[in-house]
């Protein structure tokens, strides 16, 4: 590996796809998106992909993998770690998909790593954002769907299958009636993630002869004062103020950073979250925790990506 070379990152999640060329500080050099394709089978969601890619790597001037230090992926889970065969969720098109090995073959000679896409966040805010310093530390991801990723003592903690930081799948209520994509009641991505608030605010009124309206949609009228986007906000909030309890209580945790599309509702989020967390924390240890929003913002997870190829020292131990 030439660690001199920027990294190629790719960012894989059921809203967006995106890739960028990120040099070895952190810094985003040339970067491009397009709309996960909702409708396609799983091979031509990875021709998508490579169109994408490849118009990344055209405009940042270095065709295939020449100069690359090389490929580093964040995509949703589960996934058959480190081999790198996703099964996101909230991706139908890919079951078992060897994104992994798609990828070595078209990039061969560097390191090719895939990771969860929340383990990516976590390591971009450790190295680069609102954790660096800091040893015990949660990156969270809510948007289509909510996951996280550890660090603990200052090292990136995978689990038994690599899947460890699944916390949209804590249960924080129950008796609620919606059924996650997982197939159990009550998880928080089946209260938080985007597409799951929007069709509750729908449930209570909320543009009712619009479909097709999305979370982004939703946090714009909660801004204008909206009380049933409102309320939906508040109640993801307090969702994510409860798990965030659990997970401090937990792993003791000193930052908690929070990215992904509805992380940019701002206060709307964040407030009735801080309400929950203070209502779920009264040891003072876990009071110490700091919840933020994501310090690179909607890089976050490409620089983390690149963070398996650039510092993968200390983010990658799958080889």
């Amino acid at each position: 590996m030439d660690e001199s070379s920027p990294a190629l990152a790719i960012d894989i999640g059921g809203t967006k796809l995106a890739a960028a060329v990120v040099e070895v500080g952190g810094r985003v050099v040339t970067w491009a998106q397009v709309p996960t394709p909702r409708e396609l089978d799983g091979e031509q969601v990875w021709r998508t992909l490579e169109s994408l890619v490849g118009r990344v790597l055209d405009e940042a001037g270095r065709p295939a993998s020449a100069s690359l230090a090389g490929v580093g992926v964040g995509c949703g889970g589960p996934m058959d770690w480190p081999a790198g065969i996703v099964s996101p969720l909230n991706m139908p098109a890919w079951r078992a998909f060897p994104l992994r090995s798609r990828l070595q073959e078209q990039f061969s000679g560097v390191p090719v790593r895939v990771h969860n896409d929340a383990i990516c966040l976590v390591a971009a805010e450790h190295w680069r954002g609102a954790g660096r310093g800091k040893d015990n530390v949660m990156g969270m991801v809510v948007a289509t769907g909510v996951g996280s990723g550890l660090i603990l003592d200052g090292r990136v903690i995978e689990g038994a299958s690599g899947n460890a930081g699944h916390i949209g799948h804590v249960v924080v209520d129950p008796d609620d009636a919606q059924v996650c994509g997982c197939g159990a009641r009550g998880c928080l991505e089946g209260i938080a993630r985007g597409p799951a608030l929007a069709a509750w605010a729908q449930g209570q009124g909320w543009r009712p002869d619009q479909p097709g309206a999305t979370a982004k949609e939703l946090a714009g009228d909660a801004a204008q004062g909206h009380p049933i986007a409102r309320a939906a906000m508040r109640r993801a909030g307090r969702a994510l103020g409860i798990a965030i309890a659990s997970a401090t209580y937990l792993c003791d945790l000193e930052v908690v950073s929070i990215g992904g599309g509805l992380s940019q509702a701002g206060a709307m989020l964040f407030d009735p979250l801080h309400e929950s967390l203070r209502e779920h924390t009264r040891l003072p240890f876990a009071r110490r925790v700091s919840v933020v929003p994501a310090a690179l913002g909607q890089s976050a997870g490409l620089v983390g990506a690149a963070a398996l190829i650039l510092a993968g020292h200390r983010y990658w131990t799958g080889d």
